[in-house]
């Protein structure tokens, strides 16, 4: 008898815990905070020279030293150090920058590359309003660049700061692929979500139900994007961003062609007629690409791919004509802020911008 108490006892136990997952896996919501409000914290993943060699990490290093050193006055500054030298490195290379050192901490994690938009922490909050990481699969942009690494750096941050994490490997998905404005509408195209190369046994109402079940998606903006142009299949960072949930930024019309060859007029008109949850039409205003291509590279450079920090503005420029005109839209447009413009042609010749290369830590 009393066996048989102890085994109906571990049924019980087993079936309650059965029924949590089951409930957090099915019922559970979350929801995709607004990134350009006050947050905790950035994370950067360190470049190093294991992946693409000393040269890479050298000449784009100086980028992450002054985002680090600007960011850490007024927020947390979370870095992904490939091991315990680079971390050395970096700790006494930032002191030598007037990094705030109490901001700054770090999780040891081997990585592929930097673009921590598209392969570190992606955070949402619970039904409690409680952080947690939304751990998507990461697969190299379509398994065109090294990516195993990459793909663990939610579980190793998980596992080192504590932070409860969420299961959402069923979805292929990247930060920088989508924009979500306070209200839940999400812009995104489809060749970098949904496509051929993403996502290709699903289809868009699949990764619909997905994003609403794990962002709290309500709205939908899909532009058809371009295969297989560049790495990202056309990220929608770098051309299109969310100032609030009634305005877009964007590029000109003869610039907005020149981003990626193929792109298609039906996307720009549907960019400009899109309208916000309430039905009206979004605000669009444009910030035009470099004047010039940026040197070295048979293509101009984008001012879309910025940061925001709870002091700053982290903006790309490429010493071009055009990056006085973008520092003062973006001054227009952030009065409160200060404008930092970094110079990113040694990153920028290798796919990404400040965006890609952030992530923002809301707070609790």
């Amino acid at each position: 008898m009393k066996k048989k108490r102890v085994g109906i006892l571990i049924f019980l136990i087993l079936l309650i815990g059965f029924s949590i997952v089951f409930y957090k896996e099915n019922f559970m919501s979350y929801q995709y905070p607004d990134e350009n409000v006050r947050h905790e914290g950035t994370w950067l993943t360190w470049p190093h020279s294991h992946t693409y060699g000393k040269t890479y990490a050298e000449e784009i290093e100086p980028i992450w030293i002054q985002m680090a050193a600007t960011l850490s006055q007024d927020e947390s500054v979370h870095i992904v150090a490939y091991d315990e030298n680079l971390k050395q490195h970096i700790e006494d290379t930032l002191e030598k920058n007037n990094a705030n050192m109490d901001q700054i901490d770090f999780v040891i994690a081997p990585s592929d590359d930097v673009w921590i938009r598209d392969t570190g922490p992606i955070f949402v909050k619970d039904e409690k309003g409680q952080l947690a990481i939304m751990n998507f699969s990461f697969d190299g942009w379509g398994k065109k660049m090294p990516y195993t690494k990459d793909n663990l750096i939610p579980q190793a941050v998980s596992k080192q700061k504590n932070f409860p994490i969420i299961d959402a490997s069923d979805l292929v998905m990247e930060g920088g692929s989508m924009e979500i404005s306070a209200d839940g509408t999400l812009m995104a195209t489809k060749s970098s979500v949904v496509s051929n190369n993403q996502n290709a046994s699903l289809t868009q109402t699949q990764v619909e139900d997905l994003l609403k079940k794990y962002l709290g998606v309500k709205r939908f903006i899909w532009l058809d994007g371009v295969l297989d142009e560049a790495i990202t299949d056309a990220h929608i960072d770098g051309f299109a961003r969310f100032l609030d949930k009634d305005t877009i930024l964007t590029v000109p019309e003869d610039d907005f062609y020149d981003l990626f060859e193929g792109i298609s007029e039906k996307d720009y008109d549907l960019l400009h007629s899109a309208t916000n949850a309430n039905g009206n039409p979004y605000q669009i205003i444009e910030i035009p690409l470099t004047k010039n291509n940026v040197r070295g590279l048979d293509y101009k450079g984008s001012y879309l791919n910025y940061y925001i920090g709870n002091q700053s503005v982290l903006l790309p420029v490429y010493e071009d004509s055009n990056d006085e005109v973008a520092v003062h839209i973006m001054k227009e447009l952030f009065p409160e802020k200060t404008i930092v413009p970094i110079d990113v042609r040694a990153l920028y010749k290798n796919g990404g911008m400040i965006h890609c290369v952030t992530q923002q830590q809301p707070l609790v």
